[in-house]
This record gives structure tokens, sequence and C-alpha cells, in this order.
């Protein structure tokens, strides 16, 4: 017997200790194995921001965290309940589950010899736990699409001719406590779950993935063969041998090993082969698509991660009723990430392109549906508004903002360098002015860093440079500078010649 096999057969087992657990139908049962795993969850993350990241993760699942010496990575350990908060972080892009790590490994000399000790390395590794994880996390996958295609086939029956009213009170009731129910489950993602409902429904999912076992087992004689494929991602100039080579000869020795079918598009499982100098990480994919994009629907030519506009948010420490922000909004990433993680914060998103605006609202409107269909009624709204303005002549008062978080333009796909030397001087000078003197903090990311330095060096009697994290946006080295406003009071041009302002 496989390991894959056992592994299923195992997690089958322990669905019964799940069940009765998660009911209590008796009082204080055994533990079963599956609650009592434990595993080591590997995590992409924007590169500088390992650092927020693990600090997320120390203060949501209260597990210690390991950044990697391979920037944008990080480690930590979790048991099996915890699985679904794993996916409410903020921060990461993508999750694995670490099937072994080699933190001195010792390569051969010549590429034929380090070649065939992947080939070896497959038969060897501690498949079985890593393999239940990836059974649970997919059977959650599994029932979010499926609840998904019935929601949306319920809301076109709606829709379509009329019907709606017409139907039976009772259908009517169901159908609003079915669609509560699911969006509970459909959104674990997003909201983060007391440990017991997790282990109820990693029961649920364990009793429904032995029902469904059990029904293809009497439907079909041979079990189906998985699809699998094998990534290598490695950095480090000392290899004598290439990605592709690693990632073939490995991927044959894993598919001797299983008995699982190669394909490159349409895979069920993905194997990661991380390879940095002489480190090397053994992981199964657990997400198929990067979290980062969780709230953008209309994307702009220079939309922001959904994980990165979350680092920069955390980096200014926002505070209950603090006003934030972002005056080039773009498709509005940052102040939807700020009114999804800070609600008791007042978010604005403003810029001068009417087209930015339009998908910023547009944005925002998804989110706002989508939050209505989690919890089953009416929203009351969102903590944002969007708003067209000119960023250097905000229509805001004079100390009136407590956090300013913004993207501003690299002078590549938006904007110019040209430009960015009247621009960014302007900028820094109303945001000063908006910004509340002594407490007022300002976040912003640039690659056009000479620019900027430049810009920032006429303020320094408004603004104080505290902190630098360098990123990397879509290959290009940028920064993120985080400001602190000074307790000098702004003092406008026209003031200094005696004439009055109306601010």
């Amino acid at each position: 017997m496989s390991d894959v096999e056992e592994a299923t057969n195992q997690l089958l087992d322990v669905n019964l200790h799940e069940t009765q657990r998660s009911i209590q139908v008796t009082g204080s049962g055994p533990r079963s194995e599956s609650e009592n795993l434990q595993v080591t969850i590997g995590a992409t993350v924007p590169t500088g921001f390992e650092q927020t990241a693990a600090d997320e993760v120390r203060e949501k699942l209260r597990s210690s965290c390991k950044i990697s010496k391979d920037r944008g990575k990080i480690y930590f350990d979790i048991s099996v309940e915890s699985l679904a908060q794993v996916h409410c972080l903020r921060s990461v892009d993508n999750l694995f589950v670490v099937v072994q790590e080699f933190k001195d490994y010792q390569f051969k000399e010549t590429k034929e010899e380090v070649l065939k000790d992947f080939e070896e390395l497959a038969g060897k590794l501690p498949w079985s736990d890593p393999l239940k994880v990836w059974k649970i996390n997919t059977s959650f996958k599994k029932k979010k699409t499926k609840r998904k295609k019935i929601n949306e086939n319920s809301s076109k029956e709606k829709i379509g001719n009329g019907q709606g009213d017409k139907r039976d009170e009772k259908d009517v009731k169901k159908e609003l406590t079915d669609d509560v129910l699911e969006s509970h489950i459909l959104d674990y993602y997003e909201n983060p779950a007391i440990k017991e409902e997790i282990s109820t429904l990693v029961g649920d999912d364990l009793a429904s993935c032995k029902d469904r076992t059990d029904e293809s087992s009497r439907e079909e004689t041979a079990p189906e063969v998985l699809k699998f494929r094998v990534t290598c991602n490695r950095a480090g100039e000392k290899h004598c041998f290439s990605s592709n080579e690693a990632a073939r000869d490995f991927g044959g020795a894993v598919q001797d090993y299983f008995k699982w079918k190669a394909d490159m598009t349409k895979f069920d499982v993905e194997v990661l082969l991380n390879i940095h100098d002489n480190e090397i990480v053994v992981g199964i994919a657990l997400t198929e698509e990067s979290l980062h994009r969780r709230n953008i629907t209309h994307f702009g030519p220079t939309t922001l991660r959904s994980t990165l506009a979350y680092g920069m948010l955390r980096l200014c420490d926002p505070q209950p009723t603090d006003i934030i922000v972002d005056p080039m909004c773009g498709t509005g990433a940052i102040p939807i990430e700020g009114a999804t993680e800070w609600t008791n914060c007042y978010h604005i998103a403003g810029d001068n392109n009417p087209l930015a605006v339009n998908r910023a609202a547009n944005n925002i409107s998804s989110l706002l549906t989508k939050n209505q269909i989690k919890e089953g009624k009416l929203s009351w709204g969102l903590p944002i508004d969007a708003i067209q303005w000119d960023v250097c002549n905000l229509p805001l008062r004079t100390g009136s903002v407590d956090i300013i978080v913004t993207d501003m333009p690299f002078g590549k796909r938006m904007g110019s360098k040209k430009r960015n030397w009247n621009l960014y001087p302007a900028c820094l000078r109303e945001m000063s002015r908006v910004c509340r003197p002594g407490t007022g903090r300002a976040v912003l990311l640039t690659q056009d860093k000479k620019c900027f330095t430049k810009a920032l060096s006429g303020m320094g009697h408004l603004w104080r440079k505290v902190h630098t994290v360098w990123v990397n946006i879509g290959g290009l080295h940028a920064a993120v500078y985080l400001l602190k406003r000074t307790p000098q009071a702004f003092v406008h041009s026209s003031e200094q010649d005696g004439e009055r302002i109306p601010w």
C-alpha cells in the first residue's frame, strides 16, 4: 500500500472520532489523530515584509515563526485545527505544507550525481502527514467552489423571468438559511474561526469526503489517478544544474513512487522543490491562486497587491477612530484592505483620474456585495469613501488626517520621471498640510528613490523619516518610506508673505 492510500485510509478512519467530538454525542472522548496533527506551513510574502508577516502569525495564530534566508518566505508550525485560520492571514501570498527541510544539503560535484540524488530523494521523504493536510485543504476548496456555483445558479434563477416572487415561502426561508450556513463555510478564508468551529468543519468535510469515497468505490473499482506537477524555485549561483532539470528528474521519481500522472496545467497536486544555496525545502502547495487577489475585481494598470497594501498599513499602526487617506488610490487596493481589516478607522480613497476613481468605487461595491452574501442580510456599509481630487490641492482641512498611505507614481507605467521632480515636492507639502502635526504618519511607496529623497530633503522641518522597507515590485527595486509628521505647524507660502488664506 502506498503512502497516499495509507494517508487516505487514515483520514477516513479518523472521521468518526472527529464527527463524534464535533457533535458532542459523548462527553469528553479521546482526541483524534487529526486534531493532534502538527505540521509546518510555509508562506510566500512580499519581499521586505517578512517581519510584518511573522508578527501577524504570532499575533493571530500564537505560533512561533521563522524567517527564511531566501527572501519572501516564512515558516511556522500549526495544528490541523488552525488550517482555516492560516488562510485568513492578510500578509501571505501563497501557502504550502512542508514535507521536509534540509538546512545544509550536500550537493555532489557533477550534475549527473546531483540529479540521481534527487531521484532517490522522492522515495525517502515523509509524505504521509503533509498529504493528510493537502487532502483536508482540498476538501475545503471543493466545498467552497461547489457552493459558489450553487449560489450563482440560484441568483440567476431569481433574476430570470421574474418568477422569484411566486416561490413557496418555505423554499425562500430554506434558501436564506442555507445561504447563511454556506457563507459561514464559503468565507472561512476571510473570517478567523474559533477552534471548535474549525474542528467541526474539518469533521464535516472528512465525513463528506468519506461519503464521496464510499460512493466512488461502489461505482468504480479502480481509484482515481491524481495529476501532479513539480515546480522548482532555485536561487544561488553555485548549482551545476538548472531548475528545469531538477524538476524533471525529481518529478519523474515522484511519478514512479505514487503512480500519479504528470500534467503541467490541469494538476491536482503541486509539489514544490525550493532550493536556496545549500537549503532545500520540499512542500505541497495549498493555494492555487495567490491570496493577494482577494479584494480586487476591477484591475488597473498598476494595481497594488492586497498583501503589500496590508503590510504598508500595518507599518503605520492604525488606531481606532483614525482617519486614513490614500490620495493616489488607483483601484483602491490600500483603502479597501484598510476598511476590511481596520473597520474602526475611516478610510478615504482619492485620485485625479476619473477612471481610477470609478474602478475604486466598483471594487468597494463588489466588496460590499460580498459581505452581504456572507452575512446573509443587508450590510450597513463600509467605513470608506471614494472621491476625485487633485493630490496637490486636497479638499481636506489642515491637520485633519491621521495617516496617509499611498503608492506614488514610479514614472514607468504611470507618470514620468521628469514630472516626478515637480510632483513629489508638491505632494509632500500638501500631505504635510492635511496631516496632524506631532502624531500624523505617512507610508509612501515609490521606485523613484532619487527624486523622493531630494523632495524629502527639503521637507525636513515637516517630515522625519523613521524607517525604510526595501521591496520588489514586478522586478523593480522600490522602497516603502515610513514618515512621521513633526510638531511644527504648517505655514502656507502665502502666509509667509503676510497674506491670509482661507484654510
